[in-house]
């Protein structure tokens, strides 16, 4: 998260007891040099709305839901200016629980309606809305975004009844489920392994330039979505099409179409079938990248031969620093996994992410340690949601 966000927290604390938000908007629009969208205040780096009440209850109306989505990409800071202290809220769609004003014609190609400040959750996967938290609950919304919340707050807001259903576990795909970590252990001392990994590097050493350039894309999913196409995408021709368009810098990209796989790429060997998930990640960033959808998870480990591993390329801005493949159980990934269930409709176990911190040093000082007893708790757990 840029300094910025925290110059402007600073800012609006050392004005606790201003209650007057009229005051306080213009006065940190000038110090800031913040450009006003009727009642939204933004740069670069943020956008925030003040909100004015009589006591720390919050129930105002808040903002547009088509208003927020301009900004979804954004921190989005919301300051209710009470008599006493201004209180900020992150208020990304991430951190809302449902729509709640003139939404009933809400769909997911219909964008109506507003969240009141009641909307906004107080805490999300045990990490409190303040300030103090702002990077990290930012971080778990910057991979998600608006796009992916929004059937979510449809089917919060509307109480339609969600689409699919939880991957229903009989007693022989438990057994096969709990078996995953040791397959998985298997094959990273197997030979296999080393074909796939050789594989994965061979196709990134052909689009090694085109990566480096997609790497300066901002927006952290087409970016994700780009450079796993040029390494995994099937299409060879949309494939070779997506590179040029990359290295000659042109805005419009060819239309391709990502799986809603498990896994980017496949290979099936004699003794295993791997499902590998590519990962770029943009060293100097403290991003959150998304792991994997749970039920898909469970499904796909059911499967007699089944390994999920994750091939990870950790990018800064003149090369790439390493290429990592590791399997879903590595130690430390299994600690660092981010459980999203809060943003998980009711017909799923959810999904999960891994934190950017921890990425760092695995691409760094790469390892395939995997502990039994801790993986099928991991896997034990996902089951119980």
């Amino acid at each position: 998260m840029n300094r910025a966000v925290f110059e402007l927290i600073d800012y609006i604390r050392a004005r606790d007891g201003i209650a007057d938000k009229a005051t306080l908007s213009e006065q940190t629009q000038q110090n800031f040099a913040l450009i006003k969208d009727r009642s939204v205040y933004y740069s670069s780096h943020y956008a925030i709305r003040f909100s004015s009440t009589r006591s720390n209850s919050f129930s105002n109306t808040v903002v547009a839901l088509s208003t927020l989505q301009k900004y979804d990409e954004l921190p989005f800071i919301v300051c209710q200016v009470t008599p006493t202290k201004n209180i900020l809220y992150l208020a990304n769609t991430t951190f809302l629980r449902k729509i709640s004003h003139s939404s009933q014609d809400l769909r997911v190609d219909n964008i109506k309606g507003s969240i009141n400040g009641s909307d906004i959750v107080k805490a999300f996967n045990d990490l409190p809305n303040k300030p103090e938290y702002f990077e990290d609950l930012f971080n778990i919304h910057d991979s998600v975004g608006f796009n992916e919340n929004l059937p979510r707050l449809v089917e919060a807001t509307n109480d339609i009844v969600p689409s699919g259903s939880k991957f229903s576990i009989s007693d022989i795909s438990l057994e096969k489920i709990l078996d995953a970590p040791l397959r998985a252990a298997k094959f990273v001392q197997s030979p296999e392994y080393d074909h796939l990994k050789s594989d994965l590097n061979s196709r990134v050493s052909r689009v090694t330039d085109a990566i480096l350039v997609a790497g300066h894309i901002e927006n952290v999913n087409v970016r994700g979505r780009v450079i796993e196409y040029m390494i995994a995408g099937e299409n060879d021709e949309i494939r070779n099409q997506l590179i040029d368009a990359v290295l000659q810098g042109h805005r419009e990209k060819p239309r391709f179409r990502t799986t809603n796989d498990l896994g980017d790429y496949t290979r099936v060997f004699d003794q295993f079938e791997t499902a590998t998930d590519v990962k770029t990640k943009i060293m100097l960033l403290n991003s959150n990248p998304k792991a994997y959808n749970i039920d898909k998870l469970l499904e796909y480990l059911s499967k007699d031969k089944s390994v999920f591993m994750f091939y990870f390329i950790g990018i800064e801005p003149d090369k790439i620093v390493n290429q990592v493949l590791v399997s879903m159980f590595q130690t430390d990934l299994v600690n660092s996994t981010i459980i999203l269930k809060h943003w998980a409709g009711r017909n799923s176990r959810g999904v999960t992410q891994f934190q950017g911190s921890m990425l760092n040093k695995l691409i760094l000082s790469p390892n395939n340690r995997i502990g039994m007893q801790a993986s099928r708790a991991f896997l034990q757990k996902l089951i119980a949601l």
